[in-house]
């Protein structure tokens, strides 16, 4: 007898809830990397299993159904319900035994947390530590999601509205910082309206620093700079700059840790830009031994020698 497919898939149900975020079938499937018809076919097959069709449409705008609000329950439910389990699971395990997944904003300079990671590694051979360097949007999907145990990237993020899941502790107080690419800039320090006067090498629009420098933009009535190339990670950006003599603005963590390779000058905002890095998990998270043990140690390891201490310590070494 042919055994009959589980319509209940944690697939299907995946793609009705990004299906509901977006409200797009269109949208949907590229975020999915999948074709609009392999959507619509789980979609489909959802509806024709619970008998009900859960999005309806006026003109181009797309609803979900009073079945669909059902369904939109009932996922979300069973989800909470797979973490919770999950969790349980692992609150029995040991604290150095298990595996550990760390998110890492890629705009972030890592030396110091892959030094961490190298040296808990070493003592606590029996857990595997997995480190991600991610998008801000993969971060939080990943946190969500329960994919992720911790993660470590910039804040503010006036994109997350409740915090009550989550606890947090900083790493950090982070500066942005100007590389001028003039030859004749001597300056210590430089208005943000001057400096977006100028050519750019940056992060895409949508990643966190980009953000930063558009809100300062508009609070400073600033004009946006010319990007003439943008890249995901620091060090793309810092060798762009260096080697087209290009302006770009980067963390001044990345800076400490890459004085000694930069001929372009270095100026501070005025009024500077701060912002922190912060190490974020949900709250749950918090009672797993191996994954407070984990952030116990990484406490630890910074409290004797803080971030900046040890970026600075770890390139004067190489």
């Amino acid at each position: 007898m042919k055994r009959k497919k589980n319509i209940f898939s944690a697939k299907a149900l995946s793609y009705f809830l990004q299906l509901v975020e977006t409200m797009s079938y269109t949208r949907t499937a590229k975020i999915l990397g999948i074709s609009q018809p392999a959507l619509t076919q789980q979609i489909k097959r959802l509806e024709k299993a619970i008998g009900a069709p859960l999005f309806y449409s006026t003109g181009k705008t797309l609803h979900l159904s009073d079945a669909g609000y059902t369904m939109l329950d009932a996922t979300r439910q069973v989800k909470d319900i797979l973490n919770r389990a999950q969790n349980e699971i692992q609150q029995i395990s040991s604290a150095t035994y298990g595996v550990i997944n760390v998110g890492i904003l890629s705009s972030i300079e890592d030396t110091v947390i892959t030094d961490f990671v190298t040296r808990y590694a070493h003592e606590h051979p029996d857990v595997r530590i997995q480190c991600y360097m991610m998008s801000r949007k993969e971060i939080w999907a990943g946190l969500d999601d329960n994919t992720l145990d911790i993660a470590i990237l910039y804040l503010p993020d006036n994109r997350i509205k409740d915090w009550r899941a989550y606890e947090k502790w900083r790493i950090i107080t982070d500066e942005l910082m100007f590389l001028n690419a003039d030859p004749h800039a001597t300056a210590a320090s430089i208005k943000l309206a001057t400096a977006t006067t100028m050519d750019w090498v940056s992060y895409p629009g949508n990643y966190y620093i980009h953000q930063v420098i558009n809100t300062a933009s508009e609070q400073r009535m600033a004009t946006e700079p010319n990007y003439v190339a943008s890249f995901t990670r620091p060090s793309q950006i810092f060798r762009f700059a260096i080697s087209n003599r290009v302006s770009t603005v980067l963390p001044k963590s990345f800076l400490l840790a890459h004085d000694q390779e930069n001929p372009l000058t270095v100026q501070r905002f005025t009024p500077a830009i701060h912002f922190d890095m912060d190490c974020i998990y949900r709250k749950d998270k918090g009672s797993i031994p191996r994954i407070a043990f984990f952030m116990d140690k990484f406490k630890e390891y910074l409290d004797e020698k803080d971030y900046t201490e040890r970026l600075t310590a770890i390139h004067q070494a190489r």
